[in-house]
């Protein structure tokens, strides 16, 4: 036998079934069959039974029955039987309630995906929330944008905050839509929004031409505009870096934006005409059963993605 619990199959007594050991420890502990009854919500004779299809699996009398008004008592084989039924009663009874955690999503695991800005702007709040409501959750977060839907595929993870849309073999939320704003040193353009032709030919900080840059990029070659790109990074805080020490400006995410916001040396303009946006989603595995724990994730993601759409139409961009 392994050391996993077996409902039915205990070392070499045949076919046990923890009814019939919770039996037996009802009745070493009361003394009577009528007693044990009465505790386990028996007839007299249901619990008889039991003992008795215990006794033919192990071969054996568990009880001595003097008869009369005294008590039975344990045989020798009965005491090395009780002392293994409770054993399994006590390791039944921790696997009944760990699945009880784990259904209330206050147990388990989950392992979920992320990239740089929705690690800095929405997971912080969703991680929090819930480590509030379930202190005893193991929550595991993997930076790895490229490689987030094959490892969510593979069920290296349960969930995977991905720029949409998702694709085919996964089922997804699609939380907020991300617009893209033009960030520059205050002073180089005036106030306002800007034409997306005042670009053309200017000095761009950029990411990667990886997920939705490319995307991006291929708009603004669309309508013949070609920045000049002196650097690249995938690191959001460089890009603000540069472009607070002049290197030029930058398209980035909203949620990639930050604290950028209320910096005095940057300044964010809207964008004429804008960029389509891009969808920022939570994924899973398409058919995919999700534990309470990472359907909790979803519920929080959701709410706080509402939210922050909600405070980002309030956001001052000039």
């Amino acid at each position: 036998m392994s050391d996993g619990l077996s409902p039915r199959v205990v070392n070499g007594f045949g076919t046990l079934e923890l009814r019939l050991l919770a039996a037996l420890d009802a009745v070493a502990e009361t003394g009577t069959f009528g007693r044990a009854a009465a505790r386990l919500g028996y007839t007299q004779s249901a619990v008889s039974q039991q003992i008795g299809a215990l006794e033919r699996s192990v071969g054996g009398a568990v009880f001595d029955r003097p008869g009369g008004p005294r008590p039975v008592a344990l045989t020798p084989l009965g005491k090395v039987v009780l002392v293994h039924a409770r054993e399994l009663l006590a390791r039944a009874h921790t696997a009944a309630e760990a699945i009880e955690r784990f259904r209330a999503g206050e147990s388990g695991r989950v392992d979920v995906g992320t990239f740089q800005s929705v690690s800095e702007g929405l997971l912080p709040e969703i991680v929090s929330r819930l480590r509030i409501e379930h202190p005893g959750a193991d929550i595991r977060l993997h930076e790895e944008e490229l490689v987030a839907l094959p490892k969510l595929l593979a069920g290296e993870l349960d969930l995977a905050f991905v720029v949409g849309p998702p694709g085919d073999d996964v089922e997804f939320i699609k939380l907020l839509d991300d617009p893209y704003v033009l960030v520059a040193r205050r002073g180089d353009f005036a106030p306002g929004s800007v034409a997306l032709d005042r670009l053309d030919g200017a000095p761009m900080v950029a990411f990667p031409q990886t997920c939705d840059h490319n995307r991006v990029e291929a708009i603004l070659s669309g309508r013949g505009v070609r920045p000049v790109v002196v650097f690249r990074t995938e690191d959001n805080g460089a890009v603000l870096a540069m472009v607070r020490a002049g290197m030029g400006s930058a398209l980035m995410p909203t949620l990639a934006v930050g604290l950028a916001v209320d910096d005095a040396d940057v300044c964010l303009h809207q964008l004429r005409p804008t960029i389509a946006p891009r969808e920022i989603c939570i994924v899973w595995r398409s058919g995919g059963t999700l534990s309470p724990l990472a359907a909790r994730v979803v519920d929080i993601a959701t709410s706080v993605a509402l939210g922050r759409a909600a405070s980002s139409e309030e956001r001052h961009i000039a």
